[in-house]
């Protein structure tokens, strides 16, 4: 396992981390959650990360379950606030809701601190002054040592590092998008610039993009994948135009490269993302252990991406 560092910061994560997002709860309970966690430890995985959305809280509550057997200095865990619950406070980036919601996620996880908190989404509808000072406050209070963004453009994260510098605030080292072969513009085209000027580090989701770059979509919907659990989620992708033709023939083509390698698509997807400098860990979502430990091999398949065959991919997605 190859350690990264987060942007130009002195944190080191795990270039594979694991992610609890639809897993934690719905498809893995505490018992078969502990089993996957010591087999990601063993393997060299330091990265958990959650959110207090995660299926209402519980995904923290069962990932603290899980950690309770490691040495909290071995780990690095992330939680990520904005959807809290029903009431007016516990939506949203006002300083309330951030603190609140840190201290909630906490006590969820039982832990003192987390390494990392990230502000979910971004919320236009309260002042970047009010979000940066209250991150501050989190930071330099010890609920957090480090704090960043997820899904949030390149215009709120020159605003963001504008107001840090002008109040001298601490300031965000990590954004958390989505990024994979099918959805690539915004880490490799909008983030650009951020990387240079402020040393930002990325922390990827969804590289199999919910399980479509398994190739297990191409002809349909299996019984028990993530878009027949899910009916939003296959809503989304509907919406998206990902169940189309076109798709499914770009991923019949990229299966075919995999082949080709000897290698599972899967592994060609998580591969690919982790070729891209910029990203620091890649957060995997598993729902079994079978899952996790063909994901997890692609620490041997990503030298089989060659530069022939990063351009032959190049020209299947575009």
């Amino acid at each position: 396992m190859e350690y990264r560092k987060v942007g130009k910061w002195g944190l080191k994560i795990s270039e594979l981390g694991f992610g609890t997002w639809l897993t934690f709860g719905p498809q893995l309970d505490v018992d078969r959650s502990k089993e996957i966690i010591r087999e990601a430890f063993k393997n060299g995985i330091n990265f958990f990360d959650t959110a207090e959305a995660y299926q209402g809280g519980m995904a923290e509550y069962i990932l603290s379950q899980a950690l309770k057997e490691f040495k909290r200095e071995d780990l690095v865990v992330s939680t990520k606030i904005f959807w809290g619950g029903s009431g007016p406070n516990d939506l949203g980036l006002s300083r309330k809701h951030l603190i609140e919601g840190t201290e909630n996620s906490l006590k969820r996880l039982q832990m003192k601190y987390v390494d990392l908190v990230y502000c979910h989404r971004p919320d236009p509808s309260v002042p970047m002054e009010e979000v940066v000072l209250a991150m501050d406050y989190i930071v330099r209070s010890g609920m957090a040592l480090y704090w960043g963004t997820s899904e949030w453009s390149a215009q709120e994260l020159e605003e963001a590092h504008r107001v840090c510098k002008e109040w001298k605030c601490v300031e965000p080292i990590v954004e958390q998008p989505q990024y994979n072969m099918l959805k690539r513009e915004r880490v490799e085209k909008e983030y650009l610039p951020i990387y240079e000027k402020y040393g930002m580090g990325l922390t990827t989701f969804s590289p199999l993009a919910s399980g479509f770059l398994t190739g297990k979509y191409n002809n349909g919907i299996p019984k028990g994948s993530r878009l027949d659990l899910f009916p939003d989620l296959k809503k989304r992708f509907e919406e998206q135009g990902k169940l189309s033709g076109a798709l499914v023939e770009k991923v019949e083509k990229l299966g075919k490269v995999a082949k080709d390698l000897d290698i599972k698509l899967s592994q060609l997807a998580i591969s690919w993302v982790l070729k891209n400098q910029h990203v620091s860990s890649v957060l995997l979502g598993v729902s079994n252990m079978d899952q996790f430990k063909e994901n997890l091999s692609v620490i041997k398949s990503e030298k089989k991406l060659t530069e022939d065959v990063m351009k032959k991919i190049e020209e299947i997605i575009g």
